[in-house]
């Protein structure tokens, strides 16, 4: 083998089923536990020092002169908590006092007409200029770099805006307010995803938490006709203007059931595969080379509860499994909390640069 293998390399390897050089690996973490890792390094570079896989994220730009969208008429009457925050999509974000989590108010959540709805600000990316992102991708490649489009959520931002218990009883008791909330937010981002797959992008990113510990949030009839007809026919646009673009999904919890959907309707990339939540080994051995895995590393067990041994033993035993020919990106499967402790996160490095070679 020849020198360094570059994280391009390396993905591309990957998503083919090839065996590669080495095995990309990653984590990310919360505030506190980020800083305490940056002291216990002594940098502050957290990637460089582990040797994480880093892509880069492409960025459509504001177009100058053109202001974010106000959405302040929603909260002139509200008296919200100190420390709030709003997102890009008008959602009050409230300190919860726990850790990184916010407690989400939600803007429509009092909505009493479709109207509402229907008028409710978003942008329009349609309209933006995204003629920089050609030579973003290049840039990106010529440092060895996977240039990784950011697509959304449909799902999560819905019921962030109109409120989760709201939005659950709106796909049964008024179906038209989803679909017309979802399909606002399709629309966004087809337009995002299209602009990158024109870019040229190795891979594209989106995702829902649709699933808890045990199962579905909802029925997998409601998922297919309210969420994923529109991401499928999202991955069937940008797949028919590049071909090669990886589609990468994140949902949390049990998805098991609709898994083989999802994979013949063009997603390349799972994450986070929680080994709590669903059968690991069961998936590979449906779909092996049809899918790549990204993840399996516990952040309800391994990384929280276990030994630098257990980590060790853990990462050795996710890559001779799922990754010794290709398809396996390893990751804890969701951020790391203030509870891991820093001893797991250097055993978990050195056990990927170990076994992933």
């Amino acid at each position: 083998m020849r020198g360094y293998v570059t994280d391009l390399e390396a993905f591309r390897a990957t998503v083919e089923h090839r065996r590669c050089g080495r095995i990309l690996y990653y984590a990310s973490f919360t505030p506190d536990l980020e800083r305490r890792v940056r002291e216990h390094i002594g940098r502050q570079d957290i990637a460089a020092h582990y040797g994480f896989y880093e892509p880069v994220s492409l960025d459509i730009p504001r177009p100058a002169g053109v202001p974010p969208l106000d959405y302040s008429r929603y909260w002139h009457d509200q008296t919200l908590p100190e420390g709030t925050r709003f997102d890009e999509f008008g959602v009050a974000m409230a300190p919860s006092g726990f850790y990184h989590f916010w407690k989400y108010v939600s803007p429509l959540r009092n909505a009493r007409s479709l109207s509402e709805i229907e008028n409710y600000p978003l942008e329009d990316y349609s309209t933006w200029d995204s003629s920089s992102l050609p030579g973003q991708v290049a840039a990106a490649h010529g440092t060895g770099k996977v240039a990784v489009g950011w697509v959304g959520h449909m799902y999560e931002t819905a019921w962030q805006i109109r409120g989760y218990e709201q939005f659950l009883m709106d796909l049964i008791d008024q179906p038209a307010w989803a679909e017309c909330l979802l399909e606002r937010l399709f629309r966004q981002n087809l337009a995002r995803a299209v602009a990158f797959a024109k870019a040229g992008a190795d891979c594209l990113r989106c995702g829902d938490d649709v699933a808890n510990q045990r199962a579905m949030m909802f029925s997998p009839d409601t998922w297919r006709a309210m969420i994923f007809s529109r991401w499928s026919g999202l991955w069937a646009t940008v797949k028919s203007i590049q071909p090669d673009v990886k589609i990468w999904y994140h949902s949390d919890g049990n998805i098991q059931a609709v898994i083989g959907e999802m994979v013949d309707a063009g997603l390349d990339i799972l994450n986070p595969l929680q080994p709590e939540c669903l059968e690991v080994d069961a998936v590979y051995a449906r779909f092996n080379r049809r899918l790549c895995f990204d993840g399996c590393i516990g952040t309800q067990s391994t990384m929280p509860h276990g030994s630098p041994d257990d980590v060790r033993r853990r990462v050795e035993e996710v890559i001779d499994k799922y990754g010794r020919n290709g398809g396996l990106i390893v990751s804890p499967t969701h951020v790391l909390e203030p509870d891991v402790p820093i001893a797991n996160i250097d055993a978990f490095a050195e056990a990927c640069r170990r076994y992933g070679q």
